[in-house]
């Protein structure tokens, strides 16, 4: 893994450089009131670029394909995706409170950390906001998939290790499900990512979706009416 991830160390920095500056607009995947009876279940997708369809069409993104596969479930979910490229946990934290006075979720997937880890950030800062984040969704009553990523050694093995655990750590003490690395799977296939080394592909996304799923469909089906058909 990491042998891989040096060769495109220095390409992810100047690309993350770029993608912090143009960041995306926030996506609506379904639309709809949030208090619409007719959409009585809410998922909110609060993460960056990885979860914002970065370099390829919008509605090729793992995010639209789980819309699809909740759909195909014959339940009413509205999917909101606050997805920002170049997103840090700091900006994060600062956006989330209006997003969930907004969407008011009933869960959400927390993808972030990785702009951190890529730009040697504080990871006390980063756990911070990890924390603050967690504790606003926890308060909004909404439940919460953590989404952990894996950086590149660039910054010496007791950052990275320090990076990765800090994810495990949260999510045992909190007692969250994990999983532990969104691009399981794609990361070390060239043919499943953008030539920036960073973003993954088209056609990594049904792979990201099936790592997602694997975490995701058990709160699903907790949140979910008796009687809805599982996939």
């Amino acid at each position: 893994m990491f042998r891989f991830l040096i060769a495109v160390a220095r390409a992810m920095v100047l690309a993350l450089t770029v993608a912090a500056g143009a960041a995306l607009p926030w996506t609506v995947v379904a639309a709809g009131n949030a208090s619409d009876p007719e959409v009585p279940h809410r998922l909110l997708v609060f993460g960056d670029s990885l979860s914002a369809a970065h370099g390829i069409a919008g509605d090729a993104g793992w995010v639209t394909l789980l819309e699809r596969r909740l759909m195909d479930r014959d339940a009413a979910w509205k999917v909101h995706n606050a997805s920002v490229g170049g997103e840090t946990t700091a900006g994060g934290r600062t956006r989330l409170p209006t997003v969930l006075e907004d969407f008011r979720p009933d869960l959400v997937i927390l993808e972030l950390g990785g702009n951190d880890g890529l730009r040697g950030l504080s990871l006390r800062a980063m756990r911070a906001n990890l924390e603050a984040m967690l504790d606003a969704i926890d308060a909004a009553g909404a439940q919460v998939l953590l989404v952990g990523i894996e950086i590149p050694p660039n910054y010496g093995p007791r950052y990275t290790e320090r990076f990765s655990g800090i994810f495990a750590e949260l999510a045992e003490a909190r007692a969250l499900p994990l999983l532990p690395f969104l691009l399981d799977g794609v990361a070390l296939d060239a043919d499943l990512m953008l030539d920036d080394g960073i973003h993954p592909a088209a056609g990594a996304q049904p792979r990201i979706l099936k790592n997602v799923w694997a975490e995701l469909e058990p709160l699903i089906v907790r949140i979910e009416p008796e009687g809805v058909p599982q996939s």
